[in-house]
Order: structure tokens, then sequence, then C-alpha cells
């Protein structure tokens, strides 16, 4: 028989032991580290093969982490009353300006306080299908941490639509994304393309990484729009615009970090960079400890009407607490 249960596994990477909740909660951009304390208490967390209950325990490094995701028992995502920040609506769409911290669909570890949640009490029965139980109306998704701008299907004509101007990722003029991003240092060359294969890490599966053979094509396209000075004249931080050629999970975050310039806040591709915090000062350090996220943010979303035809473009300017950021920088 198949195991229901969803699994993923984690190779501690670091060079000292660390707690068990505290490593599990930094790696995973989508499950909080009280969900993986949950976890660990009803034994469903390995370290090199061996169950552990306490969410204390010390990781050697090189240790792997085996964590099982069981499913609810009734997984259907039920209506709930959370504030959603419309930016449109008619009978056949609904664009969202998603808040950092709300995850779009539910899944293991989130399967309540969801994006579907909101939009099936909003919306009630007019939601598109397609997308399933746990996903309807969902024609794309924006990861827990980043913010911006989303659109939703009302309809299965609308779904349908989308979707195909989604798969085309604009190479045919009706399909722009943008982001804007606060990066460590300043990108060189200041503007470029990102273009590599990108799948699923080895050595650690709730990661992507860049991949040499295997994966799907992504493509990135950056521009440098601002640099930010530390306590001395050397740029500590860059806010980037980039516009996406493909949708791949992680795709900015992993891009952008592959070329060494990870977003400020992200804890899963920037963990190495934790030393450039150091350079900034005080207020700054402050900031970007309460922002608690990767630094993204989906700031223009266009499209075709899926019933008119007619081009339709969203803008969305930067939540508080990135610019709060960029202030104290």
């Amino acid at each position: 028989m198949s195991d229901p249960e969803e699994k993923f596994e984690l190779t501690h990477e670091g060079s000292a032991t660390e707690r068990l909740d505290k490593l599990l909660g930094q790696a995973s951009s989508d499950l909080s580290r009280a969900r993986f304390q949950m976890l660990i208490s009803q034994g469903h967390v390995k370290v090199d093969g061996t169950s552990i209950v306490d969410a204390s325990y010390k990781v050697k490094p090189g240790s792997v982490v085996c964590v099982r995701l069981p499913e609810p028992e009734d997984p259907e995502p039920l209506a709930e009353n959370i504030a959603l920040d419309i930016v449109y609506e008619d009978d056949q769409i609904v664009v969202i300006n998603k808040p950092a911290g709300l995850v779009v669909h539910p899944g293991p570890g989130n399967w309540t306080g969801t994006l579907v949640n909101a939009l099936i009490a909003h919306c009630g029965g007019s939601l598109s299908g397609i997308g399933g139980i746990r996903r309807p109306g969902i024609v794309h998704r924006l990861d827990k941490g980043t913010s911006g701008l989303l659109v939703v299907a009302k309809t299965d004509k609308a779904h349908h639509s989308l979707s195909e101007q989604f798969a085309a990722h604009g190479r045919d003029g009706r399909l722009s994304r943008q982001y804007l991003a606060i990066v460590w240092r300043e990108p060189q060359p200041r503007r470029g393309t990102i273009d590599t294969l990108i799948a699923r890490s080895t050595s650690n599966r709730i990661k992507m990484a860049v991949s040499k053979s295997g994966g799907r094509r992504a493509i990135t396209h950056y521009e440098t729009v601002r640099t930010l000075p530390a306590k001395s004249r050397d740029v500590i931080a860059s806010v980037v615009r980039c516009r996406l050629e493909t949708g791949r999970t992680h795709q900015i975050r992993l891009h952008l970090a592959h070329i060494g310039h990870p977003l400020l806040g992200d804890s899963v591709y920037g963990s190495g960079h934790t030393a450039s915090a150091s350079k900034l000062k005080q207020q700054a350090r402050e900031s970007l400890a309460r922002l608690s996220r990767q630094a993204l943010h989906a700031e223009s979303l266009g499209f075709r009407h899926p019933e008119t035809g007619d081009p339709m473009v969203f803008r969305s300017s930067l939540p508080d607490d990135m610019q709060d950021l960029l202030e104290k920088i």
C-alpha cells in the first residue's frame, strides 16, 4: 500500500549543533516553528532514523532529519472570516493584495487560515472548481512570506483563460509580473538575466536548487533600481526589480542567491549571509529582525481579462515592513 502521508528530509548543513525545532523552522518557508514543535511531540520527526519527541533535541552537523506530514481527517477547506485586501473584483476574477504570512492554499501544516479559506467565505460557491477541493480558483501562488498581487478565478472560463496566460509566461505579451526585492550588496552587472535549471534539492527536500542537468528551465530578468549604504559608503543592500519569464517554486529567491545576492530576511536561501547584518546600523538590524520573512513583494501584475480580453494592470506599493527596512538602512 502507498503511504498517504507526505514526507520530506533535510540534512543539517551547519557547523554547530542546533535545536531540532529551530533547525526545521529556519529551513521551511511554509511551516511555522510551533507547527514543527507539535509534529515533534506527536512522533512525526526522526533524526538519523531515530524518532525524537523533544523539540529542544540538539541536532549534530551532517544529521539527516525526516519529517512526516500526516493528512488531516477532513482535508476539505472551510469558510473562514479572514479580512482580504481586494484590489479589484467582478463576476469573473478577484485580484488580492496578499499580506506576508498568509498561506495561499491548504496543505500539510496549514489546513486552516489560508487565502482559500478566506475566499470561500468571501465568494461562496462562485469560485472555479478546476483547482480542486483544496485550491478552488487558484491559478498561481505566492510563497507564505511573499506579499503582493495575486489573481483568483471565480469561474471555470476565467480559470482556463488565466491558466493559459500564465503558462505562456508573458512570451505572447498578455501576462506581466514584476517583483521588488531587497538583496544583500549590489549585483554586478546591475542589470541582467539569470537562466538556469531548477530542481528539488537532493540534500533538503523543502528547498529548490540550481541544477546542471535535469530540472526545469527558469529565467529571471533583474534590474538594480536603488543601492543602500551601510555605516560607511559601501553598498550593504540594493533594491532589485525582477521580471519573471518562467514561474518556478522559489525562483526569484533561489536565482538571486545563486548569483551571490540573497534576499534580506530569507532564512532558507540567505542563511550564509547573516554576518552582513552586523554591518547595518542598530535601527536597521532591529527592522530586519521585525521583518521575519524574505524581503520580496509582487508589485505589478498584468493580464488580459478572461471575458473581455481587455488588458488589465495592477500595482501594489511596498508594504510597511519592507518600507521601514529601506528607511532604516
